[in-house]
């Protein structure tokens, strides 16, 4: 067995929950995590063309299973521990609302941490976000995580850990960046490794999540500029989905008879479900949104953001119309590249043309992104 020790610190509050929903550190999310990217490692490792029964087997073998087709089950060869399983020390009366932004389908601006956080994060009154469970694991906590992995399998292991660092997070609403967390004693160093990347085409030929996507300029993933806190990162967050998802306008409201293309990014979206994916039994499913964000802490001491897509088909008993879901994403991905510094000799539309798209109030900062090649 090799034995690997890392420290886990969280860059953004994390809702990490136990049976009573409270804040708690618990192994369970970690190695759920680590059994996530340890499939885009081992997909990566076959070309992307790995044999998904097979994967299975290994998958199983080394991370257990509680039943196969024979009925057998199997005990996990990883073996996982943190150094304190205490509860999240953020409380309550301790959240504080982050800076405003205006969402042009509502008649208020509101607080950051609701729309990104919305669910662990609620209303106390009419206008004061709050914390819906009693804590919350705060910013800056850290635990000592340590692994024990069959020497045989260390190097995806290894590898799915790495990519944990650079792009992982933990908990309630953490494709949107809450429960960001870094696993030194990985450095900065190591943020230009073997990142899995696929064009984005061909990876919408699989339901699951396998690579970051990649185009003709490069991968698919984004960064901020910095910020002195991770409170700053987070609100650029929420005013770029909010005008990734608004320029995507709705043309029917409940019930729709068919997917319109905001649809696609991700489902459900409110008062504005799919009347057909109920009726072909899917309409109390999600579609969690591939395109993901994370918060890392630079080596100056300020805070950035991620932006990384992931993509995948939807399964097929949505019945995905693929022209649809690559146009989608196709404007996703030129939006963003609209917000970035234009360092090459391709077009990018003026800040107010990115406005006009997405009806927010030209706010966003045309050189708030760039994309980074790692």
């Amino acid at each position: 067995m090799k034995q690997l020790e890392y420290n886990v610190r969280f860059n953004t509050p994390a809702f990490l929950g136990n049976a009573e929903q409270n804040a708690q550190w618990r192994t369970p999310p970690f190695k759920a995590l680590m059994r996530q990217w340890w499939r885009v490692a081992y997909a990566a490792a076959n070309g992307f063309s790995a044999n998904v029964a097979a994967m299975r087997r290994e998958e199983g073998w080394l991370f257990g299973v509680a039943s196969d087709s024979e009925g057998d089950s199997r005990k996990s060869q990883i073996r996982i521990r943190l150094d304190r399983w205490d509860e999240g020390q953020l409380k309550k009366g301790q959240w504080q609302a982050l800076a405003t932004v205006s969402h042009p389908e509502l008649p208020r601006k509101i607080s950051s941490d609701l729309y990104l956080g919305y669910g662990p994060v609620t209303l106390r009154g009419a206008t004061q976000p709050t914390l819906k469970a009693n804590a919350a694991i705060q910013f800056g906590e850290s635990a000592m995580l340590s692994v024990a992995v069959p020497d045989t399998s260390a190097d995806l292991v290894e590898h799915a850990l790495s990519l944990m660092h650079l792009y992982g997070t933990a908990g309630g609403r953490s494709r949107n960046g809450w429960g960001s967390f870094a696993l030194p004693p990985l450095l900065a160093s190591d943020e230009k490794g073997d990142v899995p990347v696929r064009p984005w085409r061909e990876a919408l030929a699989l339901d699951w999540p396998h690579a970051i996507g990649q185009d003709e300029h490069g991968a698919l993933i984004w960064q901020t500029h910095s910020f002195d806190d991770w409170k700053g990162v987070m609100h650029e967050l929420a005013l770029i989905k909010i005008g990734l998802r608004t320029q995507f306008v709705f043309t029917t409201g409940k019930n729709a008879d068919h997917p319109e293309a905001r649809h696609w990014l991700s489902h459900p979206v409110t008062n504005h479900n799919v009347a057909a994916w109920k009726e072909w039994g899917r309409g109390d499913f999600r579609l969690p949104n591939s395109l993901r964000f994370k918060v890392r802490k630079a080596t100056d001491g300020k805070f950035v953001g991620v932006i990384f897509h992931v993509p995948c088909l939807p399964p097929l008993l949505f019945k995905p119309d693929l022209n649809a879901i690559q146009a989608v994403w196709q404007n996703i991905h030129v939006l963003l590249d609209e917000l970035t510094r234009p360092t090459t000799e391709r077009t990018y539309r003026s800040v107010a043309d990115v406005a006009r798209r997405t009806r927010l109030k030209p706010s966003l900062d045309p050189l708030s992104l760039q994309r980074i090649s790692e």
